[in-house]
C-alpha cells in the first residue's frame, strides 16, 4: 500500500533548475548549467558539484534570491498531482539538493508535508559562498531512510519520483521508482518511465497503483481463496432457507435487514419465470454462465502472472546489462587515466631530451652549420669577383674550424638516449591502452543498446500485464453479478419446496438412496473444512440434506 510519495524539487516540482536561474543574477548562469548537466550525468558527485555552483554565487542578494524564486513556474500537472495524493491520504515530500528558499514557497503554495533540502549561508544579506545542508555530503536515500522510520512506514510502501543521477538511490531502494524526463542512467533503474513534461502522468501511475493492489493480490494470487468464499455465502443462504421452511419460521421477505447475511455482492434485479420448472431451468442456465466467466478471469489471470513474470525477468536482465555498461564505461575512463599519465610522461621526456640537446652545444653547432650552408650557396649560386669569392671561402672554413672545436658532452649524450627509450616507451603505452579504452567503449555502447531494447520489452509485458489484470477485474464484478442472480434463484427454489411431513411409512425403494446420497454429502463436507474446492454439483448436495 502506497503511503509516502518523494519527489524530487528540481524540473519536477518546478518546471527549471533553480540554481540556473539563480546563476543569471550573478551572470554566472552558463558556468552553473555546465556544473549541473555533469552532475545529473552522474560525470562528477553532488558534494563537489553543489559546492562548486554556490561558490559561484558569492556576493549575490538573498532579497533577489527570493523573488526569483517567487516567479519559479511550477511543472505542469503539480497543483492537480499534489491535491489528488493529498485526497487519497498518500503523504507528500520533496527531497531535494536544491535549497530551502525555493522549496519553502512551493510547499506553501501545494501544501506539502515535508521538505528536505540545503540552504544557502548569508551574511549582510548577501551569500557567502557556503552551503549546509542534509544533502550536501548525504545521499537522498539517508534522508528518506530517516524519514520512514520517523513516519514507522517501510520504503515499500514508498514511490519515489526524480530525474537525475542523485536520485538513483531512493528510486532503486522505494517500492515503486519512476523516472520523470530523466537522464538514461535513472530511467534504466526505474520501475517506470514517464517522458512527459505533466506529473499527472505520474499521478495516473500512483492511482492506478493504488486502486489495483488489492484487485491484482485478490484476483490473481488468492483467487480460488476467493471463489470458495463466495460459494459458502451462497451455501449458507440456501440452506437457512431450508432450514426455515423445515420449521416454519416467517418466510424469507418477511426478514428484517439485519436477520439477512450480509455479503459484497451486486444487488440483483433478476425477474425470476413464473413456474418452477423454468426457474430451475434459469438456475441452470446461470450456472453454465458463471462457469464461462470463472475460466475466463482464470484464463485473464493466467495471462497476468505470465506477463507480470515476463516484465519482473526482463527488469531484472535489464538492471544486469545496465550494470555490465558501467563497468565498462568506468573501465574505459580508469583506462583514459593510464593514457593521459603515459602522454605526459612521454612529453615530459621529449622536453627533457631538447632541453639536453640544447645545452650541449647542439644549438651553436645548428647555428654555425645554417651559416656555412648559406655561404656555400652564395658560392655556388652567384657570380662573384675573385676578391670576394676568396673572402667568403675563408669565412666558410674558418666556420668549419669553429664546428669542429665544439664537442658534446658524452653523459649527457647517454641521458638523452634514456630519455627517446623512454619517449618510445611511453608511447607504446598510448597506444596500448588507447585501443583497450575503444574496445572498452565499444562494449559499453553494446550493453546501453540491449538495455534500451529490454527496456522496451518490458514495457510492453507491463503493459499487457495491466490489461490482462483490469480484464480479469471486470470478469470478477460479473461473476459476482451472476453469482447475486443465482442466489435469488437459489431463495426462490428453497421457499417453493413442499413441506416435509412425518410419516407411519416405510421407507420407499429410494430411501436406501437418499441415505447414501446424505453419507456421500457428509464426506463432501469434510473435504470443504480441510480445504477442497467443490464442484457445483457437490454444492448442490450440500444444499439437499442442510449440511452446514
Amino acid at each position: 500500500m502506497i503511503k509516502l510519495v518523494v519527489f524530487d524539487l528540481d524540473n519536477v516540482i518546478i518546471d527549471g533548475e533553480a540554481i540556473d536561474e539563480i546563476g543569471k543574477l550573478a551572470n554566472v548562469e552558463d558556468d552553473i548549467a555546465a556544473i549541473t548537466e555533469k552532475a545529473m550525468q552522474g560525470e562528477i558527485d553532488f558534494e563537489t558539484s553543489i559546492k562548486d555552483r554556490v561558490q559561484l554565487l558569492e556576493g549575490t542578494s538573498i532579497e533577489d534570491i527570493e523573488k526569483v524564486a517567487d516567479e519559479l513556474p511550477l511543472m505542469p500537472g503539480a497543483s492537480d498531482t499534489i491535491a489528488r495524493l493529498k485526497d487519497e491520504d498518500v503523504d507528500v515530500a520533496i527531497i531535494s539538493g536544491s535549497f530551502d528558499v525555493v522549496a519553502d514557497k512551493v510547499k506553501e503554495k501545494l501544501g506539502i508535508d515535508t521538505v528536505y533540502t540545503n540552504s544557502f549561508t548569508v551574511e549582510d544579506g548577501k551569500l557567502t559562498g557556503e552551503v549546509t545542508g542534509p544533502l550536501v555530503s548525504g545521499s537522498k536515500l539517508d534522508v528518506l531512510k530517516d524519514h520512514v522510520e520517523k513516519a514507522d512506514i517501510s520504503l515499500e510502501e514508498v514511490v519515489a519520483v526524480g530525474d537525475g543521477a542523485n536520485d538513483i538511490s531512493m528510486i532503486e531502494s522505494a517500492g515503486c521508482g519512476i523516472a520523470f524526463n530523466a537522464k538514461d542512467s535513472v530511467k534504466e533503474i526505474a520501475d517506470v518511465v514517464v517522458d512527459e513534461k505533466d506529473l499527472t502522468k505520474v499521478l495516473d501511475e500512483i492511482l492506478n497503483q493504488l486502486t489495483t493492489e488489492d484487485t491484482e493480490n485478490d484476483a490473481v494470487e488468492n483467487e480460488e481463496a476467493e471463489a470458495e468464499e463466495v460459494e459458502e455465502v451462497e451455501e449458507a443462504e440456501v440452506a437457512e432457507a431450508e432450514d426455515a421452511e423445515e420449521k416454519a419460521e416467517p418466510a424469507e421477505e418477511e426478514k428484517t435487514e439485519a436477520e439477512k447475511p450480509k455479503n459484497d455482492l451486486p444487488k440483483s434485479e433478476f425477474v425470476l419465470a413464473d413456474t418452477m420448472e423454468g426457474v430451475r431451468k434459469q438456475k441452470d442456465e446461470k450456472e453454465a454462465e458463471i462457469s464461462r466467466i470463472a475460466d475466463e478471469r482464470e484464463e485473464y489471470n493466467r495471462i497476468a502472472k505470465e506477463q507480470r513474470k515476463i516484465r519482473d525477468e526482463l527488469n531484472a536482465s535489464l538492471k544486469e546489462n545496465l550494470n555490465k555498461a558501467i563497468e565498462y564505461r568506468n573501465e574505459r575512463n580508469e583506462i583514459n587515466k593510464a593514457v593521459e599519465e603515459a602522454k605526459k610522461a612521454r612529453n615530459e621526456a621529449n622536453n627533457q631530451i631538447k632541453s639536453l640537446e640544447w645545452s650541449s652545444g647542439k644549438r651553436d653547432k645548428v647555428k654555425i652549420e645554417n651559416e656555412i650552408k648559406k655561404i656555400d650557396k652564395i658560392i655556388e649560386t652567384r657570380v662573384l669577383d675573385i676578391k670576394k669569392e676568396n673572402q667568403l671561402v675563408k669565412n666558410a672554413n674558418d666556420l668549419r674550424k669553429q664546428l669542429m672545436e665544439i664537442q658534446e658532452d658524452e653523459s649527457v649524450k647517454e641521458e638523452a638516449q634514456e630519455l627517446r627509450k623512454v619517449s618510445e616507451e611511453e608511447h607504446e603505452k598510448v597506444i596500448a591502452l588507447s585501443e583497450q579504452a575503444q574496445a572498452a567503449h565499444e562494449e559499453m555502447l553494446t550493453y546501453f543498446r540491449k538495455t534500451d531494447d529490454i527496456r522496451t520489452a518490458a514495457d510492453d509485458a507491463h503493459k499487457k500485464f495491466i490489461e490482462a489484470r483490469n480484464n480479469a477485474s471486470a470478469k470478477h464484478e460479473e461473476f459476482k453479478a451472476v453469482l447475486s442472480d443465482i442466489h435469488v434463484i437459489n431463495k426462490k427454489l428453497g421457499s417453493g419446496k413442499p413441506r416435509k411431513r412425518k410419516s407411519d411409512k416405510k421407507p420407499s425403494s429410494g430411501a436406501n438412496k437418499n441415505r447414501e446420497e446424505k453419507e456421500r454429502a457428509e464426506e463432501i463436507f469434510e473435504k470443504f473444512k480441510q480445504g477442497g474446492k467443490l464442484s457445483t454439483e457437490e454444492l448442490l448436495l450440500l444444499q439437499k440434506y442442510n449440511i452446514n
